[in-house]
């Protein structure tokens, strides 16, 4: 049983190595190469979550408020739970920082981070974000409101790309992210929740 898992665990990683190898260098581009750096920074994105909390509140009052607070909580749980759970679990290297497998890595970004990579903190909090907001605002954005999981998937993405995550850690992260926003927003719609202007 123990030979059966192994090999299958060693299948994964190859399938996932592979994956990273289609990204990070055979969809390589001038374009993606300047602009997708960018892109997974959370400095590049504050403007978004700032008009949220400030938004959010000015139109829905109290519960504009908690809604700021449950969108906080779902990103701090996200977090928690990759960073210091699941990565301090799994203690699987990054791409770029595995010694078996940097020579294949096109690092875009000034450093490897020390931290480990399964799973991906960026993925797991932005898909947090976006489910939270997909329950949250969809009766006040309409259909526009899958533009959140775009962004998350974007994100996402660059990670590959820039040479710092494999995308089974994205996966990972996104299922987080999915789960504590998904609790978090059905909580937030059964407890207070937004008027339906459709």
């Amino acid at each position: 049983m123990f030979l059966i898992q192994s090999g299958l665990l060693h299948k994964l990683e190859q399938w996932d190595q592979w994956l990273f190898i289609q990204v990070n260098n055979h969809q390589s581009n001038s374009f993606f190469d300047s602009v997708l750096p960018y892109l997974r920074t959370a400095y590049f994105w504050t403007p978004i979550y700032l008009f949220l909390l400030v938004f959010i509140p000015m139109n829905f009052k109290n519960r504009g408020w908690w809604w700021c607070v449950m969108f906080l909580c779902t990103v701090s749980l996200c977090d928690m739970t990759s960073s210091q759970l699941v990565k301090e679990a799994f203690e699987r290297l990054r791409p770029c920082a595995d010694p078996n497998f940097f020579q294949y890595v096109r690092l875009l970004v000034d450093r490897c981070s020390g931290t480990y990579s399964f799973t991906s903190s960026h993925a797991a909090n932005h898909f947090g974000m976006a489910t939270f907001i997909f329950l949250t605002l969809r009766p006040v954005v309409g259909r526009w409101i899958w533009i959140a999981y775009l962004w998350a998937a974007i994100i996402g993405y660059a990670q590959v790309y820039v040479g710092v995550h494999y995308p089974f850690d994205i996966a990972g992260g996104a299922t987080i992210g999915i789960a504590f926003g998904w609790l978090l927003g059905t909580f937030f719609n059964k407890r207070f929740g937004f008027v339906n202007f459709e």
